[in-house]
């Protein structure tokens, strides 16, 4: 597990984007926890706030936030995607919905950015992670 820091980058609700995006750790108010953040999308700094609270909030006051499922780990999903692609031995593929991906394969999607599939769910879809998100994309029609 990666030790939080100053400078280190880490996912937080951004008030003024509206989402949860990449931000760089500006303060720290203990060993363990996160005072400010700057968003690397915007540039502004704010308190960090912690994205499945802000999820959960959003769903206690009733309104439909989705049911994408996420994994849940200590580690942020940044973190996993470097890691993944760093492992990764295959060249990156342009994404398209006619190209059978396997286990492990990179892939250059048009929106996304690059990924890497993680998971083969059925025979024509896959579960990819991107460096902010993690999407299931469908594929070999």
């Amino acid at each position: 597990m990666t030790q939080l820091s100053v400078g280190k980058e880490v996912l937080s609700y951004c008030n003024k984007c509206k989402l949860t995006l990449a931000h760089i750790i500006v303060t720290m108010k203990s060993e363990t926890t996160i005072g400010k953040v700057q968003c690397k999308t915007c540039q502004g700094t704010h308190a960090y706030k912690d994205p499945s609270a802000v999820k959960a909030s959003k769903t206690k006051r009733g309104k439909n936030v989705g049911s994408k499922t996420k994994k849940t780990t200590q580690n942020s999903i940044s973190d996993i995607w470097l890691e993944k692609v760093a492992s990764a031995t295959s060249k990156s593929q342009k994404y398209s919905i006619k190209t059978k991906f396997e286990l492990n394969d990179i892939i250059d999607h048009p929106k996304f950015g690059p990924g890497i599939v993680d998971k083969l769910i059925d025979a024509d879809k896959v579960q990819v992670i991107f460096r902010h998100d993690i999407k299931t994309l469908i594929h070999n029609k």
